[in-house]
Parts: structure tokens; sequence; C-alpha cells
């Protein structure tokens, strides 16, 4: 079945392509990974460098989801190179967007701008309207978890609109999490609220299993902070941490977990977010993925300086984290650092004054 095939309105997955089309957005990454495996090692045999860019694509992807950065890195570079002795076009822009995509995993959002930029271009000249339509998105995700609302938010809401008009749910899904993730972080927890169940309802329509799990996560972190609800809160994290077991989401459980510790900390259930942070930062540590591993740090260092952890230690682990995250460029988890030094009674850091903002959760 081509992209073109495909009914609208049900969630696919276009990273999926030659031989392995017939994957659904729902398979599991272990599934994935062997089915491309096998099937791009069939390409090489035959000598198809087409065959091979667009399996090596699904293996790219694959290890990436499942946090082996490495393998990840030699994938997507590997179909890149097919791509281009095959002279094909789409295919190097999808090899581009998965390289990005993994920059910007590892933290390197400089490469992540490049190469998702590079791949929006290659899509457009390729005449690929789905590649340049994700690679578009790459650059709007990178600009909003940098903080950058105000130059992304307007792109957002453009490729929610394009999303919506081709009838492609699982980037709707993205677009309506990635708009109200915004709003929740500038403080609108009722329209935020309101866009991440709308981002829940039409993954569940579109059989995007996937897209759901994060949606949920958001409802979660919404009505956590919003209306202090640890019981319901705690419910819709435990359904989408099914999901991500059994997909091996692995970056996603990071999330869910580190989501789940941030519910136990706002409730002033210090312990079970001390435990629960410490998880989540071996999770992230393990799939070097430093975003995650900050902002768990981050959570840790919280819940350890209310079960009484010695102030000037706390000081040395927030003042490490905001050079991280400074040389990292995420501005608005930066100021997470110093918001948490306030609210601790340890701050300002060192070098830094007593402006803080609102800061990013995801």
């Amino acid at each position: 079945m081509t992209q073109q095939d495909r009914p609208k309105g049900k969630a696919f997955a276009p990273e999926y392509q030659g031989a392995l089309g017939s994957l659904s957005v729902n398979s599991s990454l272990s599934e994935v990974l062997a089915k491309g495996v096998e099937e791009l090692r069939a390409a090489e045999r035959a000598g198809e460098h087409r065959e091979m860019a667009r399996c090596g694509l699904a293996v790219a992807e694959a290890y990436r989801r499942l946090g082996r950065v490495a393998d990840a890195d030699a994938a997507w570079k590997s179909s890149y190179r097919a791509a281009r002795s095959a002279e094909d076009v789409g295919a190097m822009a999808w090899a581009l967007w998965s390289g990005g995509t993994l920059a910007r995993q590892r933290g390197s959002l400089a490469l992540a701008y490049r190469l998702l930029g590079l791949a929006a271009e290659m899509g457009e000249r390729g005449g690929d309207v789905v590649v340049r339509g994700y690679s578009l998105a790459g650059l709007a995700e990178t600009g909003r978890i940098q903080g950058d609302y105000q130059a992304v938010g307007e792109l957002h809401e453009q490729l929610l609109a394009e999303a919506r008009r081709r009838g492609e749910a699982r980037h709707t899904v993205w677009a309506l999490e990635g708009i109200a993730q915004m709003h929740r972080n500038t403080g609108s927890y009722d329209r935020a609220l309101a866009l991440f169940e709308e981002a829940a309802e039409t993954a569940h329509r579109a059989d995007d299993r996937r897209g759901r799990a994060w949606a949920l996560r958001g409802i979660a972190d919404v009505v956590s902070v919003r209306d202090g609800d640890v019981e319901r809160a705690l419910a819709l994290l435990t359904e989408a941490e099914s999901v991500c077991r059994e997909m091996k989401l692995s970056s996603a459980l990071a999330y869910n977990h580190k989501m789940r510790a941030n519910v136990h900390y706002r409730a002033g259930q210090y312990p079970q977010a001390r435990e629960t942070y410490a998880q989540a930062l071996a999770e992230f540590e393990e799939m070097n993925e430093p975003r995650g591993t900050a902002l768990s740090r981050l959570g840790l260092a919280k819940s350890l300086a209310r079960l009484g952890r010695n102030p000037a230690e706390t000081v040395v682990e927030l003042a490490g984290l905001r050079r991280t995250l400074d040389r990292i460029g995420l501005k608005h988890a930066r100021d997470m650092v110093d918001k948490a030094a306030e609210e601790l009674g340890v701050g300002p850091l060192p070098g830094v004054g007593h402006r803080t903002e609102e800061a990013v959760t995801r």
C-alpha cells in the first residue's frame, strides 16, 4: 500500500517504506528492527540501493527509539549513502530527517537544525510533501524544547492545518501535543488540557497508540499541576506506560517515569519522587539522552533537598545542571534550575540573577 492509498484519518508510519511498508504504526520496535535488518540484508545482497535506503531508514528509527544511539547514527548515515547512490532525493531527505531527529535526541541542537533544514529542502525538491512536513515539524519541535515559543508557535499551527487538510492523523496528534505543551508551559492550563484531550481522542480514533500514550502523559501533567489530582494523574500514566512497554518505546517510557516522579513531587510524596526520578535517570543515561538525564537529575536534586540534603550539596548540583543545560541550549529548562534554587531557598546560584521564567516539562 502506498502512502497515497492509505485511508485518511488513520495513523500510519511513513518512515516504514519499501518492503517494510506493511508495518503498522503500532508495531513493536523489536519487530520493526528484526524485519528491517532482515530486509536490509536482502537488499544488500541484491545490490538494490533504493531498497537499502528505505529499509535502512526503518532500522535507524527503531534503533533511535530503543535508545541505541550509536547504532542509529550508523544506520541513518548508511541509509543516506544508499539513497545517494540510487539518486533517490526523497530517500535522502528521509535519512537526513532521521539523522536530525537523532541529533535533537542527543542534545546536539545545532546539528539537528542543520540536518532537518536540509531534509525539508530536499523533500521539497523531491516533491515528497510528507518528509518535508516531518522535517519542518522536527525544526518546530527543536525550537519548542529550547523554549523559543514565539519563533515556532506559528509553524506548529501551520503544520497542524496542513496535517488536518491532508488527513494525516499522526501528524495532527503531534502538532496538537506540541501546541498544548507550549500552552501548559506558559500557564494556560485549561487550553493545554483541551488540546491534550483532543490529541488523545484523535489518536484513539486513528489507532495511534504511541501518540495516545504521549497525550495521556500530557493530560496527567495538567491535572496534576492544575488540579492536584494525584490519583487521576497516576492512573493516566499507568495506562500510557502499558503501551510504552508493549511497543518497546524506551524514550517515551523514561519520560513517563519522569512525569510520574513530577506528580509525586508536587504532592509532597518526596520518597516516591526520589525513587522514580532515580529510575528515570538510569533509563535516560542508558540511552544517552542528555535532556531527559538533566531533567531527571533536577527532579532528583529537588527531592533530595526536600528530604534533608545538605544545602551546599544542592547548590553544587544545581549549578552544574545549569551549566549543562546552557551548553545544550535548553533555555527554559535552564530557567527551571533557577526556579528550583529559589523554591528550595538556596538561590540565586553563582552568577545567576533572581529572574526566572516558566519552564518546560517535556
